[in-house]
């Protein structure tokens, strides 16, 4: 069953992909342009630019080329002040408030940049401030709810809506997460939902990075097994908040019936901690 309310930000023109990476080198535009184009056809709602450690003149350029193609507003998605601040200024706000991918506590400094472009942030929980202030790697529900709390406040001080905002717990490879990371994540999800001051907000994940560290197989129907353990997390995270993807256009995202293999396999992995959850998902692709 398709996931109807499911908003996804096409992630294609993103430096890390190597075709992606050489339309760069080449400064071929056009190339980005039409996969802004192929990306808004096929569904996505928001267009994902990031231009990896490249020049702020490169993302002004890629920013200009992608409102220029498509209507869809856009997520300038970068780390960096500056770039950030690119995108930003270069950015057509008559599509609708761009996202800004992404603000962790270790980063507040790009909140200023709301004064620049009202823009919807996409809050990082993967990192936190400890009892010392100093920042440490999330490990626990705890860690990454109080990262919430704190870049909720900001957020809010900021006076932006419950609407505008969007969470990211993180995802981790399931391939390789002998740290409970997938149970981090649900638990997360579980915890924002259940603060009524929270209520109204969204949550996002790189979803490609669930299974980026599987190989590419089919099930004797040809689904690809990547797609149905990507559907099976969001059947799972869906109900506690997850509306929102960094995704392929490429791919099926569904509801999977109860039963369905994979849905049952990402399950036991919530039950399973070290060895045990990557023996699971080993198992299912056997």
């Amino acid at each position: 069953m398709a996931i109807e309310g499911l908003t996804i930000i096409g992630e294609s023109i993103n430096d890390s992909v190597p075709t992606t990476a050489q339309l760069y080198d080449a400064e071929d535009f056009e190339g980005i342009k039409r996969l802004a184009k192929f990306q808004q056809e096929g569904g996505a709602k928001y267009i994902d630019i990031n231009v990896g450690t490249r020049e702020s003149s490169v993302m002004e350029k890629a920013v200009k080329a992608v409102c220029e193609s498509v209507s869809a507003p856009l997520s300038i998605d970068s780390p960096d002040y500056e770039l950030a601040e690119a995108g930003l200024r270069t950015y057509d706000i008559s599509r609708g408030k761009p996202i800004l991918n992404s603000i962790s506590p270790l980063r507040t400094e790009m909140f200023d940049l709301y004064r620049i472009v009202p823009f919807r942030p996409i809050l990082l929980l993967t990192e936190y401030l400890n009892t010392s202030g100093q920042g440490a790697p999330s490990k626990s529900v705890d860690d990454a709810y109080s990262a919430a709390e704190f870049l909720f406040a900001k957020a809010k001080a900021l006076g932006i809506d419950n609407d505008d905002i969007i969470f990211d717990p993180g995802v981790s490879p399931i391939g390789t997460d002998t740290e409970g990371a997938l149970a981090r994540l649900i638990g997360t999800l579980k915890k924002i939902r259940s603060n009524p001051a929270m209520s109204g907000t969204h949550a996002s994940i790189g979803l490609s990075n669930f299974t980026v560290m599987l190989p590419p197989k089919r099930k004797l129907d040809g689904t690809p097994v990547k797609s149905s353990l990507e559907s099976a997390l969001l059947t799972i995270a869906y109900p506690f908040g997850l509306d929102y993807v960094i995704g392929s256009v490429r791919r099926n995202y569904n509801i999977l019936e109860e039963g369905h293999p994979a849905l049952e396999c990402i399950r036991e992995c919530l039950e399973l901690s070290g060895m045990a959850s990557v023996k699971r998902v080993r198992k299912f692709y056997r």
